[in-house]
């Protein structure tokens, strides 16, 4: 149990003391850049997916 609580002391004592954490706006910059580059990669793989449906529905409805 003590092995425990020293570890749960020495995380509080990291989270406090050694880790820098980012100011707000700079917070604020990374989640616009993160929102963005989410938004372009679902419309990339949306055209890619629907890329393949198409090709899929031309494909087995085309008579040979």
């Amino acid at each position: 149990m003590a092995k425990i609580i020293e570890s749960i002391k020495d995380s509080y004592n990291e989270m406090v003391h050694k880790v820098t954490w980012p100011k707000y706006s700079e917070l604020q910059n990374s989640s616009i850049l993160v929102l963005v580059a989410s938004l372009i990669f679902a419309l990339l793989i949306w055209v890619i997916d629907l890329g393949f449906q198409n090709g899929i529905d031309w494909f087995y409805n085309t008579q040979f």
